[in-house]
């Protein structure tokens, strides 16, 4: 008997999130119309780890020795894929202050207890979606002071080109197991804004 083959599709993905069109603003400070709540994806590791296996497997060739992931979807994702490789975990915490303006303000901690045990690793870099990639771009910077060396980022899902771009430019791969296009804008260019819709 055939076994079912995963659907490892970009509507199988957003089925797994709650997507809303709107006027929102994200953690790095762009504005967007659409909104993906993802705080149950993990809910259904059944749902969700085919798309975790699919990143496992386009990981793999980067030969790292640890993978890393902001909190919170990333660091789950990051222990199911460092699990499914047989490489070590760790994670980062984000911190932003409340005067934060502009864009990508947030800034994420490595733990102190994984600090001396990621220098010298070669690391991959996950979150479960980049878009602008505020959560990746403050992982990378975190792990890169205490002497680690990323070398591939990946996502279950990459929205837009924006987060791309800052690791393709620092010749930084990326992996992603589904892509799709993304309306993102720096706040005094939002079309939404300047319309008047109220932000969500």
């Amino acid at each position: 008997m055939l076994g079912v083959i995963a659907d490892t599709s970009s509507k199988a993905f957003l089925e797994l999130v709650a997507a809303r069109e709107g006027h929102f603003a994200l953690e790095s400070g762009h504005h967007s119309s659409r909104w993906l709540d993802l705080d149950a994806l993990f809910g259904e590791p059944h749902r969700v780890m085919p798309f975790v296996s699919a990143l496992a497997e386009a990981l793999r060739p980067y030969d790292v020795t640890a993978v890393c992931g902001p909190l919170l979807g990333g660091a789950f994702l990051a222990q199911l894929i460092a699990h499914t490789l047989g490489k070590e975990f760790c994670f980062t915490e984000r911190a932003m202050t409340r005067e934060a303006v502009g864009l990508y303000q947030a800034t994420y901690t490595l733990p102190v207890a994984f600090r001396q045990r990621m220098r010298g690793q070669r690391m991959a870099i996950v979150d479960d979606v980049m878009s602008a990639g505020s959560a990746l771009r403050g992982t990378y910077a975190q792990l890169q002071s205490h002497g680690a060396e990323p070398v591939v980022a990946g996502a279950l899902l990459v929205l837009g080109s924006k987060g791309e771009d800052f690791f393709q430019k620092r010749s930084v791969a990326i992996e992603a197991v589904v892509r799709e296009e993304f309306d993102l804008w720096p706040p005094g260019e939002c079309p939404l804004c300047i319309s008047g819709v109220p932000l969500a």
